[in-house]
């Protein structure tokens, strides 16, 4: 016969508050960072929600390279899925979504190399950066960092070369937000700007070039 004296059982009960309390932190952090991503996402004009792959397909077919759209992805273990058109047709990319950031889901060799955001919108921002780079240099770093061998659930290789650099609106985009887009690619100081408030507002709720 064995017995465990209360302090063990004290110290054991801790532990696990402890670690429910660890668990239920994180919980609340992960549906905080999804719900901010979410916000942004429907503000893009370019989220499309429950779309299909095969719908997204037949939306991209005669579209040119670097046309791209997100969606819901269809996979359980993921959250959002980038389709876009490439040089080898329409193809879908995973995004990953791991301890609060998202990256693109990627062939184990380069996985480590992605970068992590804590936005979708400013994931696809930065690869809409790099595809769009016009100089030389520019466009080399771009090839290094973003035309890697990214996971893909439509290629017979499992890799496609990736290029975002025009999404397709669900429908036409206000002019409001337009004008937000084109004010945010030449300025982060917005609250200087000589405007209402009520802008600065409208212009701080969405800061992305995309």
């Amino acid at each position: 016969m064995t017995c465990q004296s209360s302090e063990s059982t004290e110290t054991l009960e801790s532990d696990r508050d402890r670690d429910r309390r660890a668990n239920a932190n994180a919980v609340e952090s992960d549906e905080s960072t999804i719900a901010v991503a979410m916000k942004d996402l429907k503000n893009t004009g370019w989220y499309w929600g429950s779309l299909t792959a095969n719908e997204a397909k037949e939306i991209l077919q005669d579209a040119s390279e670097g046309t791209f759209l997100v969606r819901d992805s269809s996979q359980r273990d993921y959250l959002f899925t980038i389709s876009a058109m490439t040089s080898a047709g329409p193809t879908n990319l995973r995004i990953e979504y791991k301890h609060g950031k998202f990256k693109l889901d990627s062939v184990v060799l380069v996985k480590p190399k992605l970068k992590q955001f804590t936005s979708v919108v400013h994931l696809v921002e930065h690869y809409v950066q790099l595809s769009r780079a016009s100089d030389k240099a520019a466009a080399a770093a771009a090839a290094a960092a973003a035309a890697v061998a990214v996971a893909s659930n439509s290629q017979p290789n499992g890799t496609v070369q990736l290029l975002l650099t025009r999404p397709v609106y669900t429908a036409t985009p206000a002019l409001q937000h337009l004008c937000r887009i084109a004010i945010n690619r030449q300025t982060r100081r917005v609250q200087e700007l000589p405007l209402p408030n009520r802008l600065k507002d409208y212009l701080t709720d969405y800061t992305y070039h995309v």
